[in-house]
């Protein structure tokens, strides 16, 4: 199990040391994804950590750097980014496997070369070009953008592990790139024990489901602890309520998705902006949570923050 936790060793080392030399609060050291990841790898805390889905997609096209930026100028925690890869293996942000709903072409992405891929434009959420004239970023585009300013959490990142985490090694943001999936702890073993440095790994597991939850009870009988983990269900069941306690006792994060009702047990986000924040995210943060994946990351932060949970 020593090799799963192998990535985190530094910064959990870098909490461990502010705190032995009484540099007060690790978090407010080191530049913005630094001070994140140290949130991260301090269960004690209790600031909220906000994950914007695709970035600011309601404003600018999904998976673009202006919705990237956004968010990090929103204050936002972690982008979620979606990875697809070319033709000719250049990896892209790309959530479909085709382009038709995100681009003004159409076709698969494997299918397509870079080149043919970046005579497209990108279209808004509400299906039109952007007046922006914006293309398809690269995943190495994002991830400069990113670095230092905002932690990064890579859907479909696993799929292509080792081409992540050559770029991310050679940029040097490894240690601020989070990758998540339902793989079970033995493939996950496997798979990081092959490099010296790893990116940060989290489980998704469903405690009301028998298979996810045999999964789920390997980690936690784990030697150490997870870093985080993203509990979802469509009904609170006693199992899911055990599984929460579990996680938060157990020193990991509890991450929620907040995206759509068949995640969270209906406290989406579309739910909370229509009738109550409190009534809904008062609620999910009554379980523990401290990492909220959203798709209103500025409507969760100002309530957030008047809940001094979020600077």
């Amino acid at each position: 199990m020593k090799q799963v936790f192998q990535s985190f060793v530094v910064a959990l080392s870098f909490v461990a040391v502010c705190s032995f030399c009484g540099c007060g609060d690790a978090s407010k050291s080191g530049n913005r994804a630094e001070q994140i990841v140290a949130e991260i790898h301090n269960p004690q805390s209790k600031n909220v950590l906000v994950i914007s889905h695709r970035g600011d997609w309601r404003n600018y096209p999904e998976n673009s750097i202006p919705a990237i930026e956004s968010v990090i100028k929103m204050g936002c925690d972690m982008v979620e980014i979606d990875v697809a890869l070319t033709s000719d293996s250049v990896m892209v942000l790309m959530h479909d496997r085709t382009i038709d709903r995100c681009t003004t072409g159409r076709g698969k992405v494997s299918e397509m070369t870079y080149e043919e891929l970046q005579k497209h434009f990108m279209k808004t959420a509400h299906g039109v070009r952007s007046s922006l004239d914006l293309k398809v970023p690269t995943l190495r585009e994002a991830l400069e953008v990113c670095k230092d300013r905002i932690t990064v959490n890579i859907d479909k990142g696993y799929d292509y592990y080792d081409l992540v985490l050559a770029l991310t090694e050679e940029l040097g943001v490894s240690n601020q790139v989070l990758i998540k999936g339902g793989k079970p702890l033995a493939d996950i073993e496997a798979k990081l024990a092959k490099y010296e440095n790893n990116l940060l790994y989290m489980p998704i597991v469903s405690p009301a489901n028998d298979n996810s939850k045999r999964m789920f009870d390997e980690y936690i009988a784990a030697e150490r602890p997870q870093l985080a983990y993203e509990v979802c269900w469509g009904e609170m069941t006693p199992a899911v309520e055990e599984g929460m306690k579990q996680v938060v006792a157990d020193g990991s994060k509890l991450w929620v998705n907040t995206l759509w009702n068949s995640l969270c047990g209906g406290l989406s986000d579309d739910v909370a902006y229509e009738t109550s924040a409190e009534e809904v995210y008062g609620k999910i943060l009554e379980m523990g949570t401290t990492m909220i994946q959203t798709d209103r990351p500025e409507f969760l932060i100002e309530y957030l923050r008047k809940r001094g949970l979020h600077d």
